[in-house]
């Protein structure tokens, strides 16, 4: 499982970020300070750090700058929206850089795309009786390959990785079509129905009136 450090003196925000990862499947500390943020890497390992830039004692260009020579990828979330600000934290080598108000579907897919591009993500997902191999594309229910579309293979992952997470009909139809979307429900319930009776979740993968849908899972 991987490990992932945010450093966020809001502790709403901060909450937030570390419930929706540990939904996601990833061990998240949060802490509210700079200086606290280099204790804990001084004494623990981490695949990857979500960084606020405004932080007491420590901002977190200062704490980037720590944890570049420990090979500790970091994207920073902020309010600091300025183009200035953008190229100064990609400058200094930060993986990515996400502007206050985000979308928690959106956190985790640029926390997934850096975890792959330092082959640090397990190439394996699961929920209930499904196993998803990410890398060869190949769905099993019950050690029984099931055959999905792209779009259906695309939806499971995305609800995988955003379990208990309400999603947006328009959030997912731009994950997974990548286009604006234009308030026409019919492409995605169409293909979320068609997936969930393929790998028996129609009692999993809920819809919430008016919103999109949200996959169940106790923990």
């Amino acid at each position: 499982m991987n490990k992932i450090l945010v450093v966020e003196d809001e502790e709403p925000i901060l909450n937030l970020v570390r419930i929706s990862l540990k939904e996601a499947g990833y061990d998240c500390i949060g802490t509210t300070t700079g200086k606290e943020a280099i204790d804990l890497v001084d004494h623990d390992h981490f695949d990857l750090a979500i960084l606020d830039i405004m932080l007491p004692e420590m901002n977190g260009y200062e704490i980037l700058e720590y944890l570049k020579p420990l090979g500790i990828p970091v994207i920073f979330l902020t309010a600091k929206s300025a183009v200035k600000d953008r190229v100064k934290g990609l400058h200094l080598g930060a993986e990515d850089y996400i502007i206050k108000p985000f979308e928690i579907i959106e956190l985790i897919a640029r926390v997934e795309t850096v975890l792959r591009r330092y082959n640090k993500i397990s190439r394996y997902l699961s929920v209930y009786d499904i196993v998803v191999d990410t890398s060869s594309r190949v769905v099993k229910k019950n050690n029984e390959i099931i055959n999905l579309t792209m779009k259906e293979y695309d939806l499971l992952v995305l609800f995988i990785r955003n379990k208990n997470i309400a999603l947006f009909r328009d959030s997912i139809y731009e994950n997974i079509w990548h286009e604006s979307y234009l308030g026409d429900s019919r492409t995605v319930d169409l293909h979320v129905q068609r997936m969930r009776k393929k790998l028996g979740l129609e009692d999993k993968i809920v819809p919430l009136y008016k919103i999109g849908y949200r996959l169940e899972v106790e923990e």
